[in-house]
């Protein structure tokens, strides 16, 4: 059964559109944009309980990952975290998650429905605990699905350290910065998707306890629809969304923060080694700013045109608060920054102009004015 979120019973809660990606959690609070505005400027607070959670413990859990996942975890110190992928074996993405490690145990959690090319001969999909079950083998590492004891939420803005301090939320001031929650769980510094963003994994059954102590804090209620647009902002990817099954680290700028180009032993690391040493990727990640003079956006999945010619992909679309809207697109590296580009299908084909500032190497304007000669 899908999974519904306890806080959508709550006044005011607006729940996503049928097929939403962040269906189950609320999408906004009844007006998005100030919801955005006071993430910018003061605090808000995110449910993001619909995040599958898993939890790896034993002597070996760290050797183990590090064989199974991209991300170089050997020394992966208690009280830290990173971000990791699994691969396939022409190193395109089949998942994403963030860890944390913490008193012997980390903590994996990913967007709902994660899976993995199956490493058994048939092939096919599996859910990532099924995958991670299957790597296993003889070494000395329990996995279980923790779904049902954590839930995510997420505090972000200016004002989040006072929030947290005075729910009793202590984090450090680096990314990936794990400490324990009185009565369980963990907060963990992020560095996206906007500046002083913090996740609470608190105990599941604790979630509209952890909610009511926060907003009474003073964090505003704030849905996936503010969360979102600050990811597409700072230019952060959602699995599935902005990506294809064509779609490797390289693109998505998951490099480095999340795959470890030095280190062997892992599934799809000679492409990602070869990618990093040989030349750039085809296809980078861009911010679209579209024209929102048309009352239409394109969808998910959507071409984006130069021309006659199609040089990238659709992924997400947001309404933001100050840049209007704005989608992330995978597109051809030869494509011009600046240049006048069509994206959409059928009868939601809009202008759009890549923001020179999402394009590595490219610094010919800032992005609001790449917006504004769209609306001007």
């Amino acid at each position: 059964m899908p999974y519904r979120s306890p806080l959508l019973e709550a006044p005011r809660a607006i729940a996503p559109p049928e097929g939403h990606p962040e269906s189950g959690v609320p999408w906004h609070w009844g007006d998005p944009f100030a919801e955005q505005r006071t993430a910018a400027r003061g605090v808000v607070v995110i449910d993001r309980s619909h995040r599958e959670v898993l939890a790896v413990t034993g002597e070996e859990r760290l050797s183990w990952l590090h064989l199974v996942i991209s991300q170089h975890v050997t020394e992966l110190a208690e009280g830290t975290g990173t971000e990791a992928l699994v691969l396939d074996s022409h190193g395109h993405i089949d998942t994403h998650f963030v860890l944390a490690h913490l008193d012997g145990t980390v903590w994996i959690d990913s967007d709902p429905g994660a899976s993995a090319t199956s490493a058994l001969p048939k092939g096919g999909k599996q859910t990532l605990l099924e995958y991670f079950e299957a790597m296993k083998f003889w070494s000395k590492v329990e996995i279980r699905d923790a779904t049902t004891e954590l839930a995510l939420l997420t505090v972000l803005g200016p004002d989040a350290e006072r929030v947290l301090s005075a729910v009793g939320a202590e984090v450090g001031p680096a990314p990936y910065t794990v400490t324990a929650l009185p009565g369980g769980g963990f907060a963990r510094r992020m560095p996206w998707p906007a500046r002083s963003s913090v996740d609470l994994a608190v105990p599941r059954e604790q979630l509209a306890d952890w909610w009511q102590r926060l907003t009474d804090a003073g964090a505003r209620p704030a849905g996936s629809w503010a969360f979102d647009a600050l990811r597409v902002e700072s230019l952060h990817p959602r699995l599935g969304t902005d990506t294809d099954e064509r779609s490797i680290p390289h693109e998505m700028g998951w490099v480095d923060s999340a795959a470890h180009v030095a280190k062997g032993c892992y599934r799809g690391q000679e492409t990602v080694s070869k990618v990093h040493n040989v030349g750039r990727p085809p296809r980078s990640l861009a911010l679209l700013h579209l024209d929102g003079s048309p009352e239409i956006t394109p969808e998910t999945g959507d071409p984006v045109r130069l021309g006659e010619r199609v040089v990238g992909r659709v992924g997400s679309v947001v309404q933001h608060h100050e840049l209007g809207p704005i989608a992330l697109a995978l597109v051809k590296r030869s494509t011009p920054a600046g240049a006048e580009l069509l994206a959409g299908a059928e009868d939601r084909v809009v202008q759009a102009t890549v923001d020179p500032d999402s394009v590595p190497g490219e610094h010919a304007a800032p992005g609001r004015e790449a917006a504004s000669r769209l609306r001007g």
